[in-house]
């Protein structure tokens, strides 16, 4: 999903392959509504303007990315049951699960993971979800990325795995984790 400009103040919104013009007010006001949980208005733009529901800001940032990141666990889940990529990234790769993991946002980790959410996915930096989990000292949201097949294993684009990350940041109860996971 990418914006790409079009005439003043408008974009080109490119959802599922097909160009749709739009002011860039509804797609403004649609990830407000994202970012401050407002479930009313998520519904009514998800059905005014359906072809939003992926679409991005110059970021990046799909709607799911941005209820993600806020904690709105109620709108994210709407957004999935919309038709919402649940493994949509913004311009760095990273994933609402990424956002998730790194924030602790477990009941938001639980729904996207319950929609298909992969925890493998990997950002620009060669980062998981459990990178993320493991580097914040996140250790519950740890536990359900493990459960859901997360690797403790896997390098990052500079050779870290989420244990080394863990590691460093000194995050005992996390390291215990991961390398009980490891073994």
């Amino acid at each position: 999903m990418w914006l790409a400009p079009a005439a003043a103040g408008a974009f080109l919104v490119r959802p599922a392959g097909s160009f749709v013009g739009m002011d860039t007010k509804e797609l403004l006001f649609f990830l407000d509504a994202c970012r401050r949980g407002d479930a009313d208005d998520v519904a009514q733009m998800c059905s005014a303007f359906p072809q939003l529901i992926n679409a991005a800001d110059a970021k990046g940032f799909t709607p799911l990315i941005i209820a993600a990141y806020n904690n709105h666990t109620g709108v994210v889940q709407y957004l999935l049951e919309h038709g919402a990529a649940a493994d949509a990234a913004d311009r760095s790769g990273n994933t609402a699960l990424m956002g998730a993991a790194f924030k602790g946002y477990a009941g938001v980790a639980d729904v996207l993971l319950q929609h298909g959410a992969d925890v493998h996915v990997r950002n620009g930096q060669g980062a998981t979800a459990l990178t993320f989990a493991a580097t914040f000292g996140q250790v519950a949201l740890a536990k359900k990325l493990l459960a859901a097949g997360a690797d403790a294993s896997v390098p990052d684009s500079r050779g870290k795995t989420p244990i080394d990350h863990a590691r460093i940041q000194e995050h005992e109860a996390m390291l215990q984790l991961l390398t009980g996971a490891h073994q």
